[in-house]
This record gives structure tokens, C-alpha cells and sequence, in this order.
């Protein structure tokens, strides 16, 4: 199969260029080359960019394409629309987040998020609708011959972002640890190599329409990921559970401050971590355990040069994570509060 892949190898992207090379597909980048250039020499690399620099993509053949970077419905046609004739199947990386609600469980045929404005590349206020409306336009540009894949949060090695490593690393760390809500928590998240391997499966097969590909299987609590991550890195970590309420009082930011975390009480984000998988699971969708994930972003963390990879530095205005001076006081400050 010949495979081009919209977007550089920065995390997913790499991952999926690495199960396609692996298969014995041949791979194409098209990207600005700006992130990470150095990897696959062996690979053909076209640059260009998706806001007015498609040119490279003209007069080309491909069995199917892979797209990583599209967030705006504008840029995305633009792509989708000039590969229609000269490639077989297109795969858009969406998210769950195209859903209005979760507010009740969700399926593949739960309601999508809408915005008034449809013209608005505000992808900051608007992700999910924007997503939703990607979608629109890849299935009218590859009507029967589409994949729509939405992943929740995706994790594991080479993760810019930081919302699961940063769990592994604070255990690792040792010491109290300030966990929110309740050990019994459900999760949800993917390996973005499980994730990778099962796009690539999925055009082989021939697959059609949205799929939710977040996991695990076998659904996975707070707890348990806490405990794991104390197993794999041999820590004396010690979690501390602190209650929902408290942490909103004191306007801990979920989700970015505190990963993974996202509070219940709320119903609209109620079930964002009760996605259905049914349909990517009996389409493939496979995932390796969880001590693996974790052990492996351990490793990556180790061996990453400082920070690296377009991760926010602790303390700057995008960066994840309980500033260690931060997490100390709320604990002081809850066990202040119960008698502890």
C-alpha cells in the first residue's frame, strides 16, 4: 500500500509511519518539515503546507492517505478535494470531542457538537465542532471510501502534550501524591501505537465511517493507573484522594493542571470517559497492557534531551501538571480541613 501522511512525525503521525513501515507499506510525509526532519531518511518527504502550499500533492498517486493535522474544515476540503481522484482511501484523525454532550454514554450515533459560525477557525473555542464539521467534509469528498477515527486522549512515548505522562513521572517521583476524586474513577485512553496499528489495519480492511478508538477493553480506574505506575517505576508514592469539591473550590484547572482529571459532578462531562468501542474493537482494535504504556513513557522521559519534543516547561502558560509548590499546599490545605 502506498500510504501518504498528512503531517509530520511528532507523535501519532510517527507512530502510524512506523506500524505502515513495519507492514511493508511505503510511506510518504507531506509536512512544512519542522518537526522532528532528521527520522526515516529512507522515506520520501514532500514539503509543503496545507494553507495554499498543496502543490507537491498534484499529478500523485496513493492507496490511501492518512490525516493527522487537520483541525480546520477550510484546509481539510482543500486537501481532501485535490486527493479524491488520485487516492483510494482517506483516514481522518478526529477526536471524541466532536460529541454535543456527555452527558449520557456515548456511541457513534450520539449527537456532534455544532457552531454557529461555520466559517471560524477559532480551533481553541470550537475543537470539537470544528472536528465535526472535518469529518462533513472528508465523508463528501470520499463518499463509502472514508474513516472517520476518534480517539480520546492519546499517550505513550513521544507525547507532546503531557496529560498522561505526567503521571507516571510524579509517581516516579515518590512521595504524597495529590490524586483526585475517587480511586474508582473510570478511564479512558489509548497507546498511540495501539492506535497506529490499528489505522493501518483499518485501511487494509477496507473499513468505513466513525469508529470510536479509545480504550482499553477492559476499563481501567485511577486507582489502578496510580498503582501501575508505583509498580513499573518502584516507587514509595503514597496517593492522597481528595475530594472533587475541594479541588474545584480552590479552582484547580482540570484536565491541564490536573490530568485526567475532569470533574463528575459536572453532567455534561459526565461520560466523556464511558465511550463506547465496540465497533474499532471488532473491527482490530487491540491494546497492550498498561504496565507497557507506562514503563515505555517512562523510558522516553529518561532519555529525552531536558524537557524536549515541544513540551511546555513547567510554570509557562501552557503547561501541565501541579506545580510542585502548588500540590504541597492543597494537601496542607485538605488535610487541614479533615483532621488528617
Amino acid at each position: 500500500m502506498r500510504l501518504l501522511l498528512l503531517g509530520g512525525p511528532k507523535f501519532l503521525g510517527r507512530a502510524v509511519a512506523d506500524a505502515a513501515l513495519a507492514r511493508g507499506h511505503e510511506v510518504t510525509f507531506f509536512n512544512r518539515g519542522e518537526t522532528n526532519p532528521q527520522l526515516y531518511p529512507e522515506v520520501e518527504k514532500l514539503r509543503g503546507d496545507r494553507d495554499g502550499g498543496l502543490t507537491p500533492l498534484q499529478g500523485r498517486e496513493w492507496d490511501a492517505v492518512v490525516d493527522t493535522s487537520g483541525y480546520v474544515p477550510r484546509l481539510v476540503r482543500d486537501s481532501a478535494e485535490l486527493l479524491a481522484p488520485s487516492a483510494g482511501r482517506y483516514a481522518f484523525v478526529s477526536s471524541v470531542s466532536v460529541y454535543a454532550s456527555f452527558a449520557e454514554p456515548i456511541d457513534e450515533q450520539s449527537p456532534l457538537a455544532t457552531v454557529e459560525d461555520e466559517t471560524t477557525e477559532d480551533v481553541r473555542a470550537h475543537y470539537g465542532a470544528l472536528k465535526a464539521l472535518c469529518e462533513e467534509v472528508v465523508e463528501d469528498a470520499f463518499p463509502d471510501r472514508s474513516i472517520l477515527v476518534r480517539p480520546g486522549l492519546i499517550v505513550g512515548p513521544h507525547d507532546p502534550t503531557e496529560r498522561f505522562t505526567y503521571w507516571p513521572e510524579r509517581v516516579a517521583r515518590g512521595g504524597e501524591v495529590l490524586a483526585p476524586g475517587s480511586p474508582d474513577r473510570p478511564l479512558q485512553f489509548v497507546d498511540a501505537r495501539d492506535l497506529a496499528e490499528w489505522i493501518v489495519l483499518a485501511l487494509e480492511s477496507e473499513q468505513t465511517g466513525p469508529f470510536n478508538a479509545t480504550g482499553p477493553a477492559r476499563p481501567v480506574t485511577m486507582g489502578e493507573l496510580l498503582q501501575t505506575c508505583g509498580d513499573v517505576s518502584g516507587s514509595d508514592a503514597s496517593p492522597t484522594w481528595v475530594d472533587e469539591a475541594f479541588l474545584a473550590d480552590r479552582e484547580v484547572g482540570e484536565w491541564m493542571e490536573l490530568p485526567l482529571w475532569l470533574d463528575s459532578r459536572d453532567p455534561d462531562s459526565r461520560h466523556f470517559m464511558d465511550v463506547d468501542i465496540g465497533r474499532a474493537v471488532t473491527a482490530g482494535l487491540r491494546f497492550r497492557p498498561l504496565a507497557e504504556t507506562v514503563g515505555d513513557t517512562l523510558a522516553w522521559v529518561a532519555a529525552r534531551d531536558g524537557r524536549g519534543e515541544g513540551t511546555a516547561a513547567m510554570g509557562s502558560a501552557d503547561a501541565v501538571g501541579l506545580d510542585p509548590a502548588r500540590e504541597r499546599e492543597l494537601l496542607a490545605d485538605w488535610h487541614g480541613q479533615v483532621g488528617q
